[in-house]
């Protein structure tokens, strides 16, 4: 049921197909990479269409970081939760359908042409909103996740751990160890939001081995095996998630296989930058030069599919046991260190971002409207881009 007041809440059970456009809308507005990506899921799913407790929202953001790209991953998280293993299917498709889009018409001007359409200003503008939204997401989940000095100093430890560029799956395994030695009680004094929805049919299916049975059977009959190997290959050391995917696909592109040629693979980062959704579609970049369309569905399938996997059991096992005594302290910690991860990219991401007095001010306004006005995420971006192309707010 919806307000009917844009941007208030709407609450209700979410259908698989008001989902899937969720899902869309997001991929196609979320500039930034995964942390602004993260943001913009936590307005949409836990702040304005209710469909999951920010408990839930902040452990599937710890589970997505195992491996792969932790925005791609807690996309499916979200539509597992909601809708069995088909909805986070489909949910994680519905996310990357516009980037891959927008990568392949770039792509197919960059090849024909060699050139690269004149975005600068508009990601100028584009920078400094979307470090008010990460900034905006990291207080909303602050005031659920933070209530208390334990969790408090779990999340200032991953802040400086961020701070550091330590690997975020070490900072949340080690929050998850604090929670289980402190225990839930001391980190949560009181419930945040609304209560977990019970299990239910729809939501926890019997098992993901038949669909991991399917992939196994349909894979030697890809006819580009060659290149879905090699990108397969590279998703099991895709570690880490967001920009650790750039060196991974510099090594094997460039330095290994000769795919790509350093300007090419710099070229091809750089579009991946300009698209919304995750820089991961790097891939269908790099997939379209080598055997065009087909090469870079399945060269960013590829890539996917180890994390996919990965993080279907994770879902699956969250539903089974997220709810045990142990599980959930183990969680309890991982919520106050996504807190922290998310603060520390704010400073460390701001400082590429904000160039000017121009840009802070442009991202202390775009604050304000995001907290205080509720402001949908969507026009607040395109007010940026417009005051970017206009030269308002400058580029570097």
């Amino acid at each position: 049921m919806s307000t009917g007041a844009q941007g208030a809440p709407e609450q209700g059970p979410l259908s698989l197909p008001a989902l899937l456009l969720e899902f869309l809308k997001i991929g196609a507005i979320a500039f930034g990479g995964g942390i602004a990506i993260i943001a913009v899921m936590e307005q949409t799913f836990v702040r304005r269409r209710r469909a999951m407790a920010a408990e839930e929202f902040l452990h599937g953001v710890g589970l997505a970081q195992v491996l792969g790209p932790f925005a791609v991953n807690t996309s499916l998280f979200i539509g597992y939760r909601l809708h069995g293993p088909a909805g986070g299917i489909l949910s994680l498709l519905a996310f990357v359908a516009p980037s891959m889009v927008a990568v392949l018409f770039l792509s197919w001007l960059y090849f024909a042409y060699h050139t690269l359409p004149a975005l600068r200003g508009a990601m100028a503008g584009l920078g400094a909103v979307v470090i008010a939204l990460i900034l905006a997401a990291a207080w909303s989940m602050g005031e659920k996740a933070v209530r208390g000095w334990p969790a408090a100093g779990i999340a200032a430890a991953a802040f400086l751990g961020g701070l550091c560029k330590t690997n975020p799956l070490y900072i949340l395994i080690a929050a998850g160890v604090g929670g289980l030695l402190l225990g839930r009680e001391a980190l949560n004094k009181a419930t945040s939001g609304r209560p977990k929805p019970p299990p239910a049919a729809g939501r926890q299916p019997p098992t993901s081995a038949g669909l991991c049975l399917w992939l196994a059977g349909v894979w030697p009959a890809i006819p580009l095996a060659k290149l879905a190997t090699a990108f397969l290959k590279m998703g099991f050391m895709f570690l880490g998630g967001g920009f650790v995917v750039i060196p991974v696909l510099y090594q094997q592109l460039v330095v290994e296989r000769g795919w790509l040629s350093a300007t090419e693979f710099v070229d091809g980062v750089a579009i991946s930058n300009m698209t919304p959704g995750p820089v991961s579609v790097l891939a269908t970049f790099a997939g379209y030069k080598l055997s065009g369309v087909a090469g870079a569905l399945v060269a960013t399938f590829s890539l996917y599919l180890p994390a996919i996997v990965v993080m279907l059991l994770l879902s699956h096992g969250y539903g089974r046991a997220g709810h045990g005594r142990r599980a959930a302290d183990f969680l309890a910690g991982i919520g106050p260190a996504v807190v922290g991860l998310i603060a520390g990219a704010v400073v460390l991401l701001g400082r590429d971002a904000l160039t000017s007095w121009r840009s802070g001010l442009l991202a202390g306004v775009a604050f304000l409207l995001l907290v205080r006005i509720k402001a949908p995420p969507a026009l607040v971006l395109a007010a940026g881009a417009a005051l970017g192309i206009a030269g308002i707010v400058p580029g570097k």
